[in-house]
């Protein structure tokens, strides 16, 4: 498969039209998607109308952007003008956004092709794209395995090569783990480097827009494009966005690394701490420094997380009622009995839970004792990130404990679903921006994930640290064999 750089330059140079490019990705969704399940939405007939303009104006001279007629594929919950949005919900199945999300509009600016919608857990909450209203997505590497979640559409429909690019959301991993259990690579920015505005929400304070991608330098490219301030969006930092493919080929001579030991403990996979193990010596061999760390309060970051993202879930998805907008209820008796009948008959097993437990966090009496307790925790959380940044440039973890589980195994344990999150949710509390990509494969043939975890703001250095680590390190190179 080529890269988006390669087929960027194919379509600047005319070697291939646009329209048989996004004709190719169309001919492959036939052959697989009845397999993966991971688009919503798809109109063909549209998407060659776009391909055919950008033709027509490469033909006239037009002076184009280098992503000009590439494809790219969007989570579900990032709305989407005159296309619905459903956010994988029955309480959203009909929703059609009057406005496009920001990282929309910066997609058209660059001509990028809109390609479809992509399934995804309920509202973002899941880790495995089982708690979707309308399907189950599988994982291209093995269909009886889960793609991962929430982003699991997002991460599927790359691995199998249905779209070159895909945008995720990433609340406490959502992007990094379906990264990780589907072999391609995920990136989660810092909170506030990309916009929200247009993003449906489920934790405010914590969910972040990013790509996914083949590989480092595709990320890295699209990056670009959604990233940088905007006024529309009052989370948004006023940073400026550098070009993030400017340092993907500097040494990693003299660079350090930190191994954060609290993250290759109990409940981590033999193979899986094998092979991020490995991935450090790897980098030994590039040039990089690489010592153990403490991460003392990794114990914490879990149950913090939860509470303050059920908390925020709860307060968000309040408006869902049955009298704005979205699904209403056919036969209610009362006011009341409409918003319980509308709530109960649209949400999910997943979203309900999280309501409840994030409405008893901010209840009369409970509110200081678990949300308030919760966010004194994320201060520390980030400190601790802060005093092992003056020291190293990036942290180095798995991306999380195991390889991709079957499909069903964990829908009735959700504490032990919610383990899955465990090496990813730290990176959310704090902010900072971190990558996912693969280092390897167990013996059933899945892919394992490595995490790289950098400072605030400075996406530049893990994309610089994964592009190397893409590029030179001996990594068995597998390419999905589905269809």
């Amino acid at each position: 498969m080529k890269t988006v750089l390669e087929m960027a330059n194919q379509l600047k140079n005319k070697e291939v039209s646009s329209l048989e490019l996004v004709e190719s990705y169309i001919n492959r969704i036939h052959d697989v998607e009845q397999h993966v399940n991971a688009f919503l939405y798809m109109d063909e007939e549209a998407i060659k109308a776009q391909a055919k303009a950008i033709d027509q104006r490469r033909t006239r001279g037009e002076d184009l952007s280098a992503l000009a007629g590439i494809p790219i594929s969007i989570k579900d919950n990032i709305c989407t003008k005159d296309i619905r949005t459903t956010c994988a919900s029955k309480m959203l199945e009909n929703f059609v956004p009057p406005y496009n999300a920001t990282v929309i509009n910066k997609i058209q600016a660059k001509d990028m092709i809109l390609f479809g919608k992509l399934n995804m857990d309920e509202f973002a909450m899941g880790s495995s794209t089982e708690n979707s209203a309308f399907k189950i997505t599988r994982n291209p590497w093995n269909l009886d395995h889960v793609p991962g979640g929430s982003s699991g559409g997002s991460a599927a429909a790359v691995a199998a090569m249905m779209t070159p690019l895909a945008l995720g959301s990433d609340t406490g991993g959502s992007i990094r783990q379906p990264a990780s259990y589907c072999g391609v690579v995920g990136l989660k920015p810092t909170y506030g480097r990309v916009s929200r505005f247009g993003l449906v929400a489920f934790a405010s304070s914590l969910d972040q827009i990013g790509p996914l991608g083949q590989n480092v330098e595709d990320v890295a490219l699209a990056m670009n494009v959604i990233g940088g301030h905007d006024t529309m969006d009052s989370t948004s930092a006023p940073v400026e966005a550098p070009d993030y493919t400017g340092k993907l080929k500097e040494s990693l001579k003299g660079k350090r690394i930190g191994l954060p030991l609290e993250f290759f403990g109990d409940g981590i996979n033999a193979e899986v701490k094998e092979a991020v193990l490995a991935a450090a010596k790897e980098y030994e061999k590039l040039g990089a420094i690489v010592e153990e760390v403490r991460f003392d309060l990794s114990n914490l970051s879990l149950p913090a997380y939860y509470l303050i993202s059920s908390a925020e879930a709860s307060s968000n998805l309040a408006r869902y009622d049955g009298i704005k907008y979205g699904y209403r209820t056919p036969e209610f008796e009362n006011l009341l009995d409409l918003y319980q009948k509308t709530r109960d008959e649209a949400f999910g097993k997943e979203v309900k839970r999280r309501i409840m437990l994030g409405t008893y966090a901010l209840s009369s009496g409970y509110y200081d004792a678990y949300y308030k307790k919760a966010q004194q925790v994320r201060t520390l959380i980030k400190q601790e990130f802060d005093q092992l940044f003056e020291k190293y440039d990036v942290l180095l973890t798995p991306t999380g404990p195991t390889t991709a589980f079957k499909v069903g195994a964990k829908t009735d344990n959700p504490v032990e679903m919610y383990l899955t999150d465990i090496c990813t949710v730290p990176i959310n509390i704090a902010g900072v921006p971190a990558i996912s990509i693969n280092c390897g494969y167990d013996q059933n043939g899945l892919p394992i994930g490595l995490q790289l975890i950098g400072k605030a703001f400075d996406e530049q250095t893990i994309l610089n640290f994964a592009y190397q680590y893409e590029q030179h390190a001996n990594v068995d190179k597998r390419t999905v064999t589905i269809g």
